[in-house]
């Protein structure tokens, strides 16, 4: 412990001519009372309240020096600490077409993947992930960060409606998603560097095809785990006027599972939220790196036990006054 103001303890000089003060004033309040004979008297045992008599006047002292320790402001020392964790980079590449507004999740594609997201980036706490959407295009809504609340505070603000709603081009733009996320890893100096890109459609659009964005993904050594969202045969679809519409599942499997094993990933597949959160943990297990990390400590103010021992010195010596050594007139 350090104090960031120890010129405050000059203020303990007033002790001293407290105490003279107290002693001399003690000396000439002692009662006297003339006797032809005191020594009879010595023998006579003190009562509990001569003991006590000094206490207050002890506890008084003690609140003042607490009180200037508060002032002295006490903090904590910074400091370096090497320790080894496991964490990695990792870019979220998810579909927000119209499509993934189906309702073979609970409640929609977009809502559900959004909640198992959360409890795998929570699982993470080392990791620096980042978050890029896609439909007909691609743009990044949150880079690397290891700010897992702003990470998801951004995620939970994004309105996931934007195609539908023809803020962005709708379709399904995947190799524009993972040129968008690979942008984003590109400055990354982590060992591993990986991308799970969600969709639940056929690629349509966009500027780079999948098998494309695989290969350069290949050359910068970041592995792609593939996810194809949406049940078999035929999913639930809301309508603007309301109630739904059946419409086909389709998935382009066959390219999802080469994009991955080109990048040394994995394919999946989720036809329910369950699924995807078993998915999410297999995910979550297979990607572990162990690290080094140095940390440095920040000083804190640590003035709470000096502010609490002080108030418990000055109650004790009020109830010392008021109950134990109280003066009638």
């Amino acid at each position: 412990m350090v104090f960031s103001n120890p010129y405050f303890f000059i203020l303990l000089a007033v002790l001293i001519p407290y105490i003279v003060w107290y002693v001399m004033r003690h000396r000439k309040n002692l009662p006297t009372l003339r006797m032809p004979e005191a020594s009879k008297y010595k023998a006579l045992p003190k009562s509990f309240r001569q003991y006590l008599m000094h206490v207050p006047f002890l506890l008084r002292c003690v609140l003042i020096t607490l009180v200037v320790c508060i002032l002295a402001r006490p903090q904590s020392k910074h400091s370096w600490s090497d320790t080894d964790v496991e964490g990695i980079d990792i870019m979220l590449a998810v579909d927000v077409s119209t499509s993934m507004l189906a309702q073979d999740f609970e409640p929609n594609r977009v809502e559900g993947l959004r909640q198992i997201a959360a409890r795998f980036i929570d699982k993470r706490m080392n990791d620096n992930i980042g978050l890029t959407f896609f439909a007909g295009e691609a743009y990044t809504q949150c880079p690397l960060t290891t700010d897992h609340v702003a990470l998801m505070n951004l995620y939970n603000s994004a309105d996931t409606r934007m195609a539908a709603n023809g803020t962005i081009d709708d379709g399904t733009a995947i190799g524009d998603g993972i040129m968008n996320a690979l942008l984003r890893l590109r400055e990354s100096k982590s060992k591993s560097k990986v991308i799970i890109l969600l969709t639940d459609g056929v690629n349509n659009s966009g500027n780079i095809s999948p098998l494309t964005a695989a290969e350069i993904a290949k050359k910068q050594k970041v592995r792609i785990y593939t996810i194809g969202i949406g049940t078999t045969g035929m999913a639930p679809y809301p309508l603007p006027t309301g109630g739904t519409i059946k419409l086909p599942v389709e998935i382009d499997e066959a390219t999802m599972t080469k994009i991955s094993k080109e990048t040394g990933g994995q394919y999946f597949r989720a036809q329910k939220n369950a699924e995807l959160d078993a998915i999410y943990n297999d995910i979550d297990q297979m990607e572990r790196t162990k690290f080094n990390v140095r940390q440095y400590s920040k000083r804190t103010d640590m003035f709470e036990p000096f502010a609490l021992a002080a108030f418990i010195t000055l109650l004790l010596e009020l109830l010392m006054r008021m109950l134990v050594l109280r003066r009638l007139p």
